[in-house]
């Protein structure tokens, strides 16, 4: 739904001890689905709340939120319209998804995300 939290990533530089670090502190349930290997997902106990465990390089350093948008062409206009800054532009996961990134006028770096990704394969 539109402006609904849906991913967060957090940075990691090793995936497998974060698994175990994020999978003991706060129970989270870790899959990695095809076509996204080396980037597990995980889900919260709620089944609602979940995210990814990307790799950290010196550009990703912080996790990144990434809010849910009818449609990332008409936000990034009201991102600029308003001040902010498209750091990269709408890209696909799949052929029924896109995200992209963004940059608000206080330097905080937002993901947002368009569609549909199937990970039932």
């Amino acid at each position: 739904m539109h402006g609904d939290i849906t991913h967060i990533d957090i940075p990691v530089s090793d995936h497998v001890k974060a698994r175990e670090f994020y999978g003991e502190l706060f129970g989270w349930q870790f899959n990695e689905y095809p076509g996204f290997e080396g980037y597990p997902m995980w889900q919260a106990p709620n089944k609602i709340s979940g995210g990814g465990l990307a790799p950290r390089d010196e550009s990703f350093t912080q996790p990144r939120s990434y809010v849910e948008v009818d449609s990332i062409h008409d936000t990034l206009a009201k991102v600029e319209a308003n001040g902010g800054t498209v750091i990269m532009p709408k890209t696909a996961i799949s052929e029924t998804s896109w995200f992209d990134f963004f940059e608000d006028l206080d330097g905080n770096v937002l993901g947002l995300y368009e569609g549909e990704t199937d990970t039932s394969a």
